[in-house]
């Protein structure tokens, strides 16, 4: 599943309430974006910053280029961005997106004979598909074969579909109260402003002014794009992720048999362009231009080409595509490969582990988000994962945790998984500022972010220092952050911990400690 948090599910939620009994939230805390002090430019780069001078978590990025990058060669470096699609003609995107020389577009012919015809810029192993269940509905449509993985998924299948019944009257409520203010202002964009505007003695329509004045005081400026986002969060589960009638797989193979390989297309942008926001985002974190003043600014400068994969639905992604994926990136040359997705059930969790231990024999460094469920993944995994009984079943894949944009007991953000074993690292993921389709910018938050950060330094690393290994850059990403020595906030009941016991390394990534690391080791080869 894409890992975007929804930020402002919970607290549309208390607004709504709060609404119907006549009240107003006074709770400016239910919003994360009211929680740093920062300038509106720092806010579209902070992650960029520099920790001891800014006072937030940042990775030192400038830094390391002021000091250590100037002047030096980058080599060409290929970043498989494994998610929803990518739209691959952004302006901010530009001459940032791999093309595939040995193919020639639009001919249906397959040039360079690897079994993928026209995969100019990546391929598509969705299809023509979008949405999807989550696999806990997979299994359950299987049927009860009285196994202990069936009843832990009808059971939290069974959760889940309570709790978002229990959301969509209050977002039936929500976008009643937006429908009634459109049509009293006679126009579909309004503003907080607007809203005050309205004299009516007609209660409901009053009801319906208190609740939109309550969202936007709370959300601010795109209140409404939000009440959009908590509408397609509450109806894609009801209708997609868990409705045990709907089929979302649309290319002819079958997804449990790993001997059907070739199926999808060359069209990474998917069926409509706008679905892939949540790929387009994490492409940009990486990889947008730098200093050119139209959004915020990508890790990676120079000779950087995203390789786009499609492969994650709105839904739960397909362990036998997740594989292939891996293959694909690998086979077609990416040294570094993000994987912004997560799952709680791997039904054919060996194919990905082998896919994985393949990108290990060829040098491919994975970069994983932690998911954004606010849970120990030590006990309540969240695959893919890189252990087996235990064990680890290579050195090439790297877990990330999301940092929020305070320091303190706060840095952890308060969806991010965590773990003393299975989480390595943190890096910044709240309110990372990134491309989006059709040429847009947008804030977005999650352990999605959080990876491509990450991979972003990785990328910067492999780029200057080639002879390295993706076990190296793993290792140098860890041991190159700064510590935290601070107790933090995390889970949802609010436990407190060391940061050195939500890690393996209890450390932040670093930009400028891992490039300086990286010199040193490198001058020893």
């Amino acid at each position: 599943m894409r890992l975007i948090k929804p930020i402002y599910v919970s607290a549309f939620a208390l607004m709504a309430c709060a609404s119907m009994n006549a009240q107003q939230s006074k709770n400016p805390s239910t919003f994360t974006t009211k929680k740093a002090p920062l300038t509106e430019v720092q806010k579209t780069r902070w992650s960029h910053l520099d920790l001891q001078k800014d006072s937030i978590p940042g990775m030192s990025v400038d830094k390391a280029y002021a000091e250590l990058l100037k002047g030096k060669k980058a080599n060409k470096i290929i970043v498989g961005v494994i998610d929803s699609g990518l739209d691959i003609d952004h302006e901010d995107l530009k001459g940032k997106i791999w093309t595939n020389k040995k193919e020639i577009a639009g001919n249906n012919i397959d040039d360079d004979k690897n079994g993928f015809i026209d995969d100019v810029h990546g391929w598509n192993f969705l299809g023509e598909a979008t949405n999807e269940n989550l696999e806990l509905t997979r299994i359950l449509k299987k049927g009860d074969d009285g196994s202990e993985n069936f009843k832990a998924a009808k059971a939290a299948f069974d959760k889940k579909l309570a709790e978002v019944n229990q959301q969509k009257p209050q977002v039936d409520m929500i976008i009643k109260a937006d429908n009634a203010i459109k049509a009293e202002l006679k126009k579909d964009k309004y503003t907080l402003a607007d809203i005050k505007t309205i004299t009516t003695t007609d209660s409901s329509l009053n009801q319906s002014k208190m609740i939109m004045m309550s969202i936007a005081m709370q959300a601010g400026e795109g209140f409404q794009d939000e009440i959009n986002s908590y509408k397609d969060y509450v109806y894609d589960q009801l209708n997609y992720n868990l409705s045990v009638e709907f089929n979302g797989r649309k290319t002819a193979d079958n997804p449990d048999d790993m001997t059907e390989t070739h199926y999808g297309n060359g069209n990474v942008k998917g069926p409509d362009v706008e679905d892939a926001l949540h790929g387009t985002h994490v492409a940009g974190i990486i990889a947008q231009i730098r200093g050119n003043k139209l959004g915020g600014d990508g890790v990676v400068d120079k000779n950087v080409e995203i390789m786009a994969v499609r492969a994650v639905p709105n839904g739960d992604e397909y362990d036998k595509d997740i594989a292939l994926a891996i293959r694909y990136a690998v086979d077609n040359g990416a040294k570094v490969i993000n994987g912004s997705f997560g799952k709680d059930y791997s039904p054919h969790k060996e194919w990905v582990w082998d896919a994985i231990k393949y990108a290990a024999s060829k040098d491919v460094l994975i970069v994983h988000a932690a998911g954004n469920d606010a849970k120990d993944v030590d006990t309540e995994p969240n695959f893919p994962t890189d252990e087996k009984d235990g064990k680890e079943i290579a050195d090439n894949l790297i877990t990330i945790g999301a940092l929020n944009n305070v320091y303190g007991s706060k840095i952890v953000a308060d969806f991010s998984n965590y773990g003393a074993k299975n989480v390595d690292v943190f890096a910044p993921g709240v309110e990372i500022y990134a491309t989006v389709p059709n040429n847009k910018y947008k804030y977005e938050q999650g352990t999605s972010m959080a990876s491509p950060n990450a991979a972003g330094v990785a990328a910067l690393i492999r780029s200057y220092y080639p002879q390295l290994t993706a076990a190296q850059v793993k290792h140098i990403l860890m041991d190159s952050g700064t510590a935290i020595n601070e107790t933090v906030i995390v889970d949802e009941e609010k436990k407190e911990k060391p940061f050195a016991n939500v890690c393996v390394s209890g450390k932040i990534v670093n930009a400028y400690n891992a490039l300086k690391m990286a010199d040193a080791l490198s001058k020893k080869k």
